[in-house]
């Protein structure tokens, strides 16, 4: 399923759409960090937010 689909474009993956949603609430929240284990937390908030976006996703087709 595509979000903001137009006659021109199909848009992005709704599950995409979730992802950068559930990763700017957490961003929001905690910050950027900085230094050495930067990367480490930029993987593992991005796996995180995926993993939001898929509950979402899933929520998403068990409602009536």
């Amino acid at each position: 399923m595509k979000a903001f689909p137009t006659h021109k474009e199909e848009g992005m993956d709704l599950r995409d759409y979730f992802a950068a949603k559930a990763m700017q609430g957490m961003l929001a929240r905690y910050g950027v960090e900085q230094g050495r284990s930067a990367d480490i937390n930029d993987r593992s908030g991005a796996e995180r937010a995926y993993k939001i976006a898929d509950a979402m996703m899933k929520a998403r087709d068990e409602t009536p």
